[in-house]
């Protein structure tokens, strides 16, 4: 076989996921930045709060192509996983590009049936509450963040 079906995110879905993660950082007085990227890494959406910081729109974008990448959540971890110092941890940012991989938090992959369909990166508040809100809004359209073995 040589075509293969595949599912891809709306932007029905990634309104619903910016939605979330805009309310959640309102409820708590934080400006943040949101981008979502599609399988690709291309963006589908990007928004930021009033308020927000100028760097937030490069990070959270960074964040969404990195989780999306790897298909998994970003943070300290090497493409497999493997903890990583901070030499490595820049070493990988700088090999793969400063738009690609981060060691933030803040970015969850969004995965439907195993099949990862896009990431989300959140830029803004501390790094627990980037990470609580890219995670609920991956929950927010019934998707997951992990896929399973």
């Amino acid at each position: 076989m040589f075509v293969a079906p595949a599912r891809r995110l709306t932007r029905a879905g990634a309104r619903q996921m910016m939605d979330t993660a805009i309310a959640m950082a309102e409820a708590e007085g934080i400006a943040i930045a949101v981008a979502i990227a599609d399988a690709g890494g291309h963006l589908v959406l990007l928004e930021r709060m009033d308020g927000g910081r100028f760097h937030t729109v490069h990070s959270s974008t960074t964040k969404a192509v990195c989780a999306a990448s790897n298909m998994r959540p970003t943070g300290s971890h090497g493409a497999q996983a493997q903890t990583l110092d901070v030499a490595h941890a820049i070493g990988l940012a700088l090999a793969a590009g400063p738009e690609r991989w981060t060691a933030m938090e803040g970015g969850y992959p969004i995965i439907v049936d195993g099949e990862c369909i896009g990431g989300i990166g959140v830029s803004g508040g501390s790094w627990e509450f980037d990470d609580r809100a890219a995670r609920a809004a991956v929950e927010a359209i019934g998707a997951g963040y992990r896929i399973e073995e």
